[in-house]
């Protein structure tokens, strides 16, 4: 008699897992769980520091996705690189690149950027969170990650991004999203916001059988 298959991450019977997907992506689809955690805050506030702290803290998700940090040179603020979770690097914005495109003292490049996230596996199906650092003026910016943030965020896959605090178009409208759920992170509540938002992905999906948070001081 033949056995049913088992998922790799799980152990879980294939065809229990799969019920069990379909089941939360109803949930989901009815609105009774906002599975697009957004963070939003001031400008230098630490929302890419809880995004780094938080891809830690829920490594047993094996997230995929990017964040930013300052490029500076003798202390003086030049431009913006991507990170992804993988390792991989590519600039985003510099004082000093030809660009047409400009927020700021900044040069975008758009096609930089754009080939950085095609080497991202976003929809790999082994995939369940994805973690983006930022939905930005400099980002919003590229057709393709507008697209592709859209098509991610109306996805069954966990979100977990953050966003300008300020600004219109596509940062407008992922606010008045009904199935987000939005946080403001503030210099008194950062540390709390950690653990928060690393509970309630670990309490209400848990991809490796249970796996518990792992949670990460704030430096």
């Amino acid at each position: 008699m033949q056995q049913q298959g088992k998922s790799s991450l799980t152990g879980l019977p294939q065809t229990k897992r799969n019920n069990k997907g379909k089941i939360k992506e109803r949930i989901i689809s009815l609105g009774l769980l906002k599975k697009n955690l957004i963070v939003t805050g001031l400008p230098g506030v630490g929302k890419t520091t809880l995004i780094k702290k938080l891809s830690e803290a829920l490594k047993s998700f094996h997230p995929v996705g990017f964040y930013t940090e300052e490029i500076r040179e003798r202390n003086e603020r030049k431009g913006f690189e991507l990170i992804s979770l993988e390792g991989k690097k590519s600039l985003l914005s510099h004082k000093n690149v030809k660009s047409p495109y400009q927020v700021g003292q900044y040069k975008v490049d758009i096609k930089g950027f754009e080939e950085f996230l095609d080497s991202v596996s976003f929809f790999n199906p082994l995939i369940h969170l994805i973690i983006i650092d930022e939905i930005g003026k400099m980002e919003c910016l590229s057709d393709q990650f507008k697209r592709l943030l859209k098509e991610i965020l109306d996805s069954g896959k966990w979100v977990i991004a953050t966003l300008a605090l300020k600004g219109s178009g596509l940062i407008a409208e992922v606010k008045r999203r009904k199935d987000i759920k939005l946080f403001e992170i503030t210099k008194k509540n950062r540390d709390s916001l950690l653990k928060e938002i690393s509970d309630f992905v670990n309490q209400t999906h848990q991809p490796d059988g249970g796996a518990q948070s792992t949670l990460v001081k704030w430096e």
